[in-house]
């Protein structure tokens, strides 16, 4: 699943070609995505000028006067510009066609949305309790204190929950738990201030270091050019279960939280 950095990718990416455009004609192939393309999509945007693309979480927000298209890019889904000569493949859902280039949504697995939000767009309910952005100064150790305390809670699930902090996803979360020596599953409420503290400052160096090299490779991901990202070589854990830990080469162990897949270091991580 494309996650935080993936998304920031693809919004970098796209922003130079459509940003400050006029947005002059949407060809829906087929709407059928996790929740259906608006009907009036069309209607809504053709003709405007789209003023910005902005990012929330794992959602991209592609902003006009009176609101917005939220996209969301599923389990296996891209966006990506393309010529407008360039014939559409089976899995291409959605075009959103500006003067010189195409935004194409790709979605094999039709797990993600292309919806519309009148303005205010943040009342959406799909964006209303979103938590603090984790590269935000928002997200520090009072906050993740704060949300913590009292919870018997597995401390991965706490910064998995889009309520606590929005974005941090499956493989960030593996890779800022190790980095930040704290087991998975420990209780967020038996962890220390200063431990917390460690733990957002994990956050932040994991999600900024895979949004400076274009997100993973993990699956199908691939960025607005069509290429994959590189992230993937710098995993520390996620995806090595049974490997030899970097750090003191104990073999690392793989386990489930929220039916996700946990990689960690039984030795570093208590």
């Amino acid at each position: 699943m494309p996650e935080l950095p993936e998304v920031e990718t693809t919004r970098a990416g796209i922003v130079p070609h459509i940003q400050g455009q006029i947005l002059q004609h949407v060809v829906i192939r087929d709407p059928r995505l996790r929740w259906p393309v608006p009907i009036d999509l069309a209607a809504k945007v053709e003709g405007k000028c789209l003023r910005q693309v902005v990012r929330r979480g794992k959602y991209l927000l592609f902003e006009f006067d009176h609101g917005a298209i939220i996209g969301h890019l599923g389990m296996t889904g891209s966006m990506r510009i393309v010529a407008h000569k360039e014939p559409p493949a089976y899995h291409d859902h959605v075009d959103l066609v500006f003067s010189e280039v195409t935004l194409r949504y790709r979605d094999p697995r039709r797990f993600g949305c292309v919806l519309w939000q009148d303005n205010p767009v943040m009342e959406h309910p799909l964006l209303a309790s979103l938590g603090p952005e984790p590269l935000s100064d928002e997200f520090d150790f009072v906050h993740l204190l704060r949300v913590s305390k009292g919870k018997k809670q597995a401390i991965k699930s706490v910064i998995m929950d889009a309520k606590q902090v929005v974005g941090v996803g499956n493989i960030y979360a593996n890779e800022a738990l190790f980095m930040a020596g704290i087991h998975p599953h420990r209780q967020a409420g038996r962890i220390s201030a200063a431990r917390l503290g460690k733990l957002v400052e994990s956050c932040k160096q994991v999600l900024s270091a895979a949004i400076e090299q274009g997100g993973t490779t993990l699956r199908d991901f691939v960025d607005s050019e069509g290429k994959p990202g590189y992230f993937k070589q710098q995993l520390q854990v996620y995806g090595r279960a049974g490997q030899a830990c970097v750090n003191c080469d104990q073999a690392l162990t793989e386990s489930r939280i929220g039916q996700r897949s946990t990689v960690y270091c039984k030795r570093c991580q208590r």
